[in-house]
């Protein structure tokens, strides 16, 4: 079930699972002027219906890290997506604004659920590579994007918006199957360079006292502030962006497939550039993935401001320096995950994650809204600047903190590991003995 073969198997699934979810999730940004127009509702309320999807999500990202730690990985994954499907049926069908503001909300519940993805993915492959697969992975978000432009474009006008979220949530309720039949849980920790030569490893589960201990490495703190601003441009951009080139440079429906589809397309190509510079630069040294992230997110401010500064006569020049910012945005995303997972023990790497997330979304859920409410006193362009550039600069600072401090955290997690390998042996010793 471990072969390389089976291993690359489940990559697959989440890769449709990832993109599918995405394209669902993220199908309200180029849906948002048929919504508004709908339930006659203006960019700060419309700002709140995503805001508050993503505060259910935040709220929800520690229970979802605690079952996955404690519980079967493969079969959570499973009921995340089919309560995706649900929740999004139940969006299609809402009658009025209020009604439509607290379904989205419940479509929240399950974007919970990327902590446990990953972190069973992390007992498929060890650390040298997982920078490179969790970039591939997470193309799917950026394609998902597409997709979901795609869906909004083409069938949006012609079966109505509705009709599309019926399509996507079924699509939830397809991959819910396949999830639970195909994708097998593995032992926490089997990837481990340490462990590796074991034949059979322990059990590991959540540990209330090891889950703390997650508040003592530094590395990870800084992480977690970094994560509280971090996330703020990636969903200001993707909800408003759309509705930017709408309205403030006059692109028609065409002009915007022209314009984004090959952006997110760079966009994605972006995670795994950054995932395979990153695992590069680990190898080097300890803080490699970090620096990969801070490099990343700089050349993202200075590249998004050049690029919104550009006249709207010029749609050429707006083009290609969107395209290049397009490649930097994602660098520190993979390497992001693979830090947390480099400097947390296997059984609590769901939880380690799941906090990170909270963190995020917890602050990132407020962006929409905040963009929003600028948006409506001055214009989209200022709120998107604004927003990115700023979050951008202090994440910038936060992860070179990060790097400064994870030589020491990293050293920690793999004492850690060699430790327990001993005890693995001597305990399979002692039962060999007396057996």
């Amino acid at each position: 079930m471990r072969s390389p073969r089976y291993r690359w198997f489940v990559v697959f699934v989440f890769f449709a699972f990832i993109l599918l979810h995405q394209s669902d999730r993220l199908l309200i940004s180029p849906l948002t002027t048929s919504i508004m127009e709908e339930f006659s509702i203006t960019k700060t309320q419309m700002g709140a219906v995503v805001s508050g999807a993503l505060l259910v999500g935040a709220v929800l990202f520690p229970l979802w890290g605690y079952l996955y730690d404690r519980f079967a990985r493969a079969k959570l994954l499973a009921l995340a997506s089919f309560i995706w499907g649900a929740t999004t049926w139940l969006s299609a069908i809402a009658p009025t604004y209020p009604a439509f503001l607290a379904t989205r909300a419940s479509t929240g519940i399950d974007d919970s659920s990327y902590p446990g993805l990953y972190s069973l993915i992390s007992d498929y492959f060890g650390p040298a590579i997982r920078g490179k697969v969790y970039g591939l992975l997470q193309l799917a978000q950026p394609i998902g994007y597409l997709a979901a432009m795609g869906l909004a474009l083409v069938l949006g006008e012609a079966i109505g918006w509705r009709k599309v979220f019926y399509l996507t949530g079924s699509l939830g309720l397809v991959v819910a199957v396949l999830i639970l039949l195909l994708v097998r849980d593995v032992p926490r920790g089997r990837s481990e360079p340490e462990l590796a030569d074991l034949d059979k490893i322990g059990v590991y589960r959540f540990d209330p006292k090891v889950a703390l201990g997650l508040f003592r490495k530094r590395t990870l703190l800084f992480l977690f502030a970094q994560g509280f601003v971090g996330v703020f441009p990636w969903n200001v951009i993707t909800f408003w962006f759309f509705a930017y080139l709408e309205t403030e440079r006059s692109y028609d429906s065409n002009s915007i497939l022209l314009t984004m589809a090959p952006a997110v397309l760079v966009l994605a190509a972006g995670y795994f550039v950054g995932g395979g510079l990153g695992d590069w630069a680990f190898r080097r040294t300890p803080r490699g993935r970090l620096l990969v992230s801070m490099a990343g997110v700089l050349l993202g401010a200075v590249f998004l401001s050049l690029t919104l500064s550009v006249p709207v006569a010029n749609p050429s020049l707006f083009f290609v320096l969107l395209l290049i910012t397009a490649l930097f945005i994602p660098f520190a995303s993979p390497n992001v995950i693979s830090t947390v997972y480099d400097i947390s023990p296997p059984e609590v790497r769901s939880t380690a994650l799941a906090i990170q997330y909270f963190i995020e979304d917890g602050g990132a859920a407020l962006a929409p809204l905040l963009a929003g409410i600028v948006a409506d006193r001055s214009s989209l362009g200022v709120a998107i600047l604004a927003i990115c550039v700023s979050a951008w600069i202090l994440g910038s600072i936060l992860l070179g903190f990060a790097a400064h401090r994870a030589p020491k955290d990293i050293q920690a997690l793999r004492t850690q590991m060699r430790d327990r390998a001993e005890q693995e042996r001597a305990r399979q010793a002692n039962q060999s003995a007396t057996g």
